[in-house]
């Protein structure tokens, strides 16, 4: 088994979904005892979220980098950023360290180009939905249509991710504001919704969605596995 390398923290409340997803996937394609042999390093996530909303990201740049190259030194033999938003610096994290990085949105996209899905909405961070560095990889590499929220839905999401779900709140109010903001997506032509913050599962599950919902957390989880036991590799 490969040794799988994690940075999270990002906030700590998917890194757990992150770690019981982990050793559950583990122990069901090996059995018994088993379960995934990993090496994480955890950020206190106040100082990342500050840098991202003030939006020092060069600062945040260097902080993956040296969290990845702890990760490296500590045994990894290939790399998890474990929140979608901080994909935004995941080139330059590759850059810098001599393991392979398991790129989300790449694992993700793969999982809806095999459904044949070409039509997406993403619920995410405003960062993911609003910047190039992630549906533009879904659009250039993969050939998606990304749809996004209105500037006020794209707020709403936003601050529940930040102001609820990275604090561990669940709140029923919340869950029918994005159920309301996925129908509207739905209305424009989205075939498919993808999760793409790490904690929006915490809130959603596909019970909610009228479509196909693609958890990234767990679409990101598999991949790690697959690479991991080397049983069907992915391509990186």
């Amino acid at each position: 088994m490969k040794t799988i390398g994690l940075i999270g923290g990002l906030s700590w409340e998917s890194t757990i979904e992150y770690y019981r997803l982990l050793n559950i996937g583990v122990k069901k394609r090996l059995g018994g005892l088993h379960s995934a042999q990993c090496v994480l390093y955890s950020f206190d996530f106040a100082g990342v979220e500050e840098l991202q909303h003030q939006g020092r990201w060069d600062e945040a740049t260097q902080l993956m980098i040296s969290a990845a190259q702890s990760v490296e030194r500590a045994g990894a033999d290939f790399l998890l950023i474990c929140s979608n938003t901080m994909h935004r610096m995941a080139d330059d994290v590759q850059r810098n360290i001599d393991i392979p990085l398991l790129h989300i949105a790449d694992a993700t996209a793969q999982q809806i180009t095999a459904q044949h899905v070409q039509r997406v909405g993403l619920l995410a961070t405003a960062f993911t939905m609003e910047q190039d560095f992630y549906k533009g990889r879904l659009t250039q590499k993969y050939g998606l249509n990304v749809l996004i929220p209105s500037a006020e839905e794209r707020k709403i999401v936003h601050d529940i991710i930040y102001g609820e779900l990275c604090l561990g709140e669940i709140r029923q109010v919340s869950k029918e504001a994005y159920q309301r903001i996925i129908k509207h997506l739905v209305s424009e032509g989205a075939e498919a919704i993808i999760a793409g913050c790490t904690e929006i599962m915490l809130l959603i599950s596909q019970k909610d969605c009228p479509v196909p919902l693609f958890d990234t957390t767990s679409i990101h989880v598999e991949a790690a596995i697959e690479l991991a036991l080397q049983t069907d590799p992915v391509i990186l």
